[in-house]
């Protein structure tokens, strides 16, 4: 009998890298243009035309009109109907979520989700993560926290197997991470410095809030956010607002952001609190006790930064630290932010708007870590 020779073997084929699809492609362009236009889906779309027209993004098996339809049927945009006319196409709360998931992708880097309150604190609360480390017990720690399976073993040790006894001294408690929850206001300058000088500031503040808002309510959603934007007054919006913020004709006050900024946080029973601030301009206005407003664009107005020390100061006796990224190098301003930083004991950063996302990110991880024993 002939003897069978063939050999079994692996078959290769050539590997190709999934392409993102038409639609994909397309997307991705279109949040970040919804994200320049503040929400203005016409303007977006004509920034794509432009956009398509150069460097040939669709072709005649695709077309933007293919992409506006693919739109409408997935739920990203949705024609709005004002009494008996038609409003024109707005953006939906699925496009918001996922210009968020965007920025956040973009600015902190794809963050798994992780469990309820895994970060750690400097403030004191329930430990509940174990770390593997154990010391003696002292008076004062919750019996909860006592390793009956070390403390027998120790005490077998001090004592001896025959006559068992367990004493004070054998007990054996771990240590644990503590883990609790950070109350957070972000601060956004919107007065008109923000795109004056041929450069948009606006935009990379709107996405640092929308990366921040992301991190928060899916990696740590028993931590809170407010934000607030400051103007010539201060109010607070909400997440889904920011893909809409613009900048206004305004000067900066300064002290109405943090004003309203403590007044958020003495509401909130969170143990940790902290305010974050992107600015690029000098304070220069005020809401006068008669309700006037008192203005002044030249230099540092000694009454207005006077304002803005005392209520650092006051930030600080409430146990509230302030961070404040400014996104300007005027050295005059710089020493103002470092006066004010000092009578806060918080910290500043002076940054261009490249990188902003990650120190904010890093500020806001940092704070929390801290080992606590018990």
């Amino acid at each position: 009998m002939k003897k069978n020779t063939t050999r079994k073997g692996f078959v290769f084929k050539s590997y190709e890298v999934d392409k993102q699809s038409p639609f994909e492609k397309l997307f991705e362009i279109f949040k970040e243009l919804i994200t320049h236009t503040s929400g203005d889906f016409d303007e977006a779309i004509d920034w794509l035309r432009s956009l398509d027209k150069e460097y040939k993004l669709t072709d005649e098996n695709y077309t933007l009109e293919d992409f506006i339809e693919d739109l409408k049927k997935r739920g990203y945009i949705k024609e709005e109907i004002e009494g008996d006319r038609s409003g024109g196409i707005k953006i939906t709360p699925k496009t918001e979520r996922a210009i968020r998931q965007q920025a956040l992708k973009l600015i902190f880097g794809n963050i798994k989700r992780s469990g309820v309150g895994n970060h750690k604190s400097k403030s004191q609360g329930v430990g509940d993560e174990h770390t593997g480390d154990f010391r003696s017990y002292q008076f004062g720690d919750s019996l909860d926290k006592i390793s009956i399976t070390e403390s027998i073993r120790n005490a077998q040790i001090n004592n001896g197997i025959d006559g068992f006894n367990l004493r004070e001294k054998d007990l054996i408690v771990e240590e644990t991470l503590h883990k609790s929850q950070m109350s957070t206001v972000l601060m956004i300058d919107i007065s008109h410095s923000m795109i004056l000088y041929g450069e948009d500031r606006i935009t990379p503040a709107k996405k640092v809030a929308m990366a921040l808002a992301e991190l928060i309510t899916t990696r740590y959603p028993k931590d809170t956010l407010d934000i607030i934007v400051f103007g010539n007054d201060a109010w607070s919006i909400k997440i889904k607002d920011l893909p809409y913020l613009q900048v206004g004709p305004y000067h900066t006050n300064t002290v109405a952001g943090l004003k309203l900024a403590m007044d958020l946080l003495r509401r909130k029973k969170n143990t940790n609190k902290q305010i974050f601030m992107i600015t690029d301009g000098k304070p220069s206005c005020l809401l006068l006790p008669d309700g006037q407003y008192y203005k002044n664009s030249n230099g540092l107005d000694t009454y207005i930064v006077d304002k803005c020390y005392s209520m650092a100061q006051q930030a600080r006796k409430l146990g509230i630290p302030i961070t404040t990224f400014m996104i300007a190098q005027d050295r005059y301003l710089m020493q103002f932010v470092k006066a004010f930083t000092k009578a806060n004991q918080g910290k500043a950063f002076y940054t261009g708007l490249k990188g902003l996302g990650e120190m904010i990110f890093e500020d806001y991880e940092t704070n929390r870590k801290k080992r606590i024993k018990g």
